[in-house]
């Protein structure tokens, strides 16, 4: 993999992290305000996609390694 492939995948990454933590936030408030419950699930179910995606990335960037 070369140097902009790899730094073009740490973008993308951060960028995910990002997004995760602002799903997480707004989660939070959903919760504290009572809001309808199944946006409640809705917006779990597409943090848990982010982070699905999140753990793809990282497994391109960290290659398993078998001792």
């Amino acid at each position: 993999m070369s140097d902009q492939e790899q730094t073009e995948i740490r973008l993308e990454f951060a960028k995910l992290k990002q997004e995760h933590n602002d799903f997480d936030a707004a989660i939070n408030a959903m919760i504290a305000t009572a809001c309808d419950p199944l946006q409640i699930q809705r917006m779990k179910k597409k943090k848990l996609a982010i982070k699905d995606r999140m753990q793809a990335l990282e497994d391109r960037i960290i290659p398993d390694i078998i001792a």
